[in-house]
C-alpha cells in the first residue's frame, strides 16, 4: 500500500495543476502583463509557503524538546533572556525585510505593466453594459471608427490600449491570460494596456458582480497577425450585405418593422439603434449574448425567440413572432458576416 502513496500524491497534484492552464487562467500567461503577474503570484506564494514552514518548525521544536527542570522562582537567566530577545528581534527584522521586498517587487511590476502600452498604436474603447460589452475602435479618420460588441480583435505581438468605462453599474474587465483586472466605473475612464504574444483566442469575464447575469458577461480577445487584423477591420467597416434569398429579404423587412430596429444598428439600413449591440456583422462573431451561446442558426433563433429564458433579466424583450417570421429574421441575420 505504501508503494502507491507517492503515485496517489503525484496524481492528486497533477489534477490540481490542471486548473492552472487553459484560456481563462492567470497562471497560463500569453502576454507580458500576464507573465509579470504570474511570476509575482508564484514568487509571493513560494515565499509565503517558506515562511509558513519555518514558523511551523519554530513552533514544533520547543514542543518536541524534553522539558527542563523548573528553575527556582525569581531566578533570572540573563543569557537565556538575551538569546530569546535576539530571536525575536531577528524575526521582526526578517519580517520587515520581507514586507519591504514584496512591496518593491509590486512597485516594479506595476512599472512594467505601465510601460506595456507606452507605444500602443491602437486604442479601443470598451464600455460595459448589463450584460454585454460595447467595443469601439478609435481612429483619426472618423470614417474608420468601428463599433462592434463582445469580441475584441487585436493585432498579435503589438501593445493595445483599452479605455474602459461603464454606462450603468461597476463592471470589471479581466482577460486572465493577458492582463490583470480593472474596474469599469460609470463616469470615469480607466486605462488598461494589453499585448498578446502570439495569435489565439483568449476568454475574459466580468470580474465584478454587476447583476443577475454577471456570470454570463463574457468576452473574447482574438489576436491575429497584423495583415489579418487589418483585413478584418476593413471588412467590418463595410455596410451589411444585402439579403440574397427571398426568405432573407422578408427577414430584413420584418427586422425594420419590428421593435428590433429601435435598439440595434445595422450599417447600410435605416436601423440605427444605439442601446443594444451593433448587428452589422453579427454572423461573423463566435458567440451570442456576450459569450453565453456559440454562434449557430439554432442558437440565434433561440435567443431571438426567448432571450429571458436564456439570460433572465436581460434588457432584450421577447419578440412576438410566428415560426415563419422567426425563421425569416434568422435567415437575414445569418447572412450578416
Amino acid at each position: 500500500m505504501k508503494r502507491f502513496a507517492p503515485i496517489a500524491f503525484a496524481t492528486t497534484i497533477a489534477l490540481f495543476l490542471q486548473g492552472c492552464a487553459g484560456w481563462q487562467s492567470a497562471l497560463d500567461p500569453k502576454g507580458p502583463a500576464a507573465s509579470e503577474l504570474a511570476w509575482l503570484i508564484w514568487f509571493f506564494t513560494g515565499l509565503c509557503a517558506a515562511v509558513w514552514v519555518l514558523v511551523m518548525i519554530a513552533l514544533a521544536l520547543p514542543l518536541m524538546m524534553r522539558p527542563r527542570e523548573r528553575a527556582e522562582p525569581l531566578v533570572i537567566d540573563a543569557d537565556a533572556d538575551n538569546r530569546k530577545l535576539r530571536v525575536v528581534l531577528t524575526a521582526v527584522a526578517l519580517t520587515a525585510v520581507i514586507l519591504v521586498g514584496l512591496t518593491l517587487l509590486s512597485f516594479f511590476a506595476n512599472r512594467t505593466l505601465a510601460a506595456i502600452g507606452s507605444d500602443a498604436a491602437l486604442t479601443i474603447r470598451v464600455t460595459g453594459h448589463q450584460w454585454w460589452w460595447e467595443v469601439r475602435y478609435e481612429d483619426a479618420t472618423p470614417s474608420r471608427i468601428l463599433t462592434t460588441a463582445n469580441e475584441i480583435h487585436i493585432p498579435a505581438g503589438e501593445p493595445v490600449r483599452l479605455l474602459i468605462t461603464s454606462t450603468d453599474v461597476i463592471h470589471s474587465f479581466w482577460i486572465p491570460s493577458l492582463s490583470g483586472k480593472l474596474d469599469l466605473i460609470p463616469g470615469r475612464m480607466n486605462v488598461l494596456d494589453i499585448k498578446a504574444d502570439k495569435p489565439g483566442v483568449y476568454r475574459g469575464q466580468c470580474a465584478e458582480f454587476c447583476g443577475a447575469q454577471h456570470a454570463n458577461m463574457g468576452t473574447f480577445i482574438i489576436a491575429e497577425p497584423r495583415e489579418k487584423f487589418d483585413a478584418w477591420w476593413n471588412d467590418q467597416l463595410q455596410p451589411a450585405a444585402a439579403p440574397m434569398s427571398d426568405e432573407a429579404k422578408t427577414g430584413e423587412n420584418l427586422f425594420l418593422k419590428r421593435p428590433c430596429v429601435m435598439c440595434h444598428k445595422i450599417g447600410g439600413t435605416p436601423a440605427g439603434g444605439t442601446v443594444a449591440p451593433d448587428l452589422t456583422h453579427i454572423a461573423s462573431r463566435q458567440t451570442l449574448a456576450a459569450g453565453t451561446l456559440t454562434m449557430s442558426r439554432g442558437n440565434l433563433a433561440a435567443w431571438i425567440a426567448d432571450p429571458q429564458g436564456i439570460k433572465p433579466g436581460s434588457h432584450m424583450p421577447v419578440a412576438d413572432l410566428s415560426g415563419d417570421e422567426l425563421n425569416a429574421i434568422v435567415a437575414y441575420l445569418e447572412g450578416l458576416k
